[in-house]
């Protein structure tokens, strides 16, 4: 896995001319079409959002080739980069639900031994 996750990268893989807008697709989580008919509308009717795609296509880096692991790990950075706190919500809440799926665990398998329950305690 190379590269920082929360940077913006040109996404030659899945590019029409630059990657932008694929970059923009893969750092938002919209869909390209989208991104893709949004810039065209803007550029027809304003004239300036082409400067901007010229400037991201010469200043931005490309995507590297091992960026993601997988689907998940693509919408988990997707998910991170778009609401920072409420990805770490998610994550702590995930943690509280396998803690206390543990502390379930734990209670019966003890519950009914002294002895494991009593080398369980000094250990902590």
């Amino acid at each position: 896995m190379s590269g920082n996750h929360t940077n913006f990268y040109l996404d030659k893989l899945n590019a029409k001319w630059k990657g932008v807008c694929a970059g923009i697709a893969d750092y938002t989580g919209v869909d390209v079409l989208w991104i893709r008919l949004g810039m065209i509308a803007l550029t027809i009717s304003q004239g300036w959002p082409i400067l901007v795609y010229i400037g991201a296509a010469m200043f931005s880096s490309n995507k590297p080739l091992d960026h993601y692991t997988g689907n998940d790990d693509q919408k988990f950075w997707q998910g991170v980069r778009q609401s920072p706190a409420r990805t770490t919500r998610e994550i702590r809440s995930s943690f509280r639900d396998i803690d206390n799926r543990l502390a379930h665990l734990e209670d019966f398998y003890v519950g009914n031994n002294r002895q494991l329950a009593d080398e369980i305690e000094s250990l902590r």
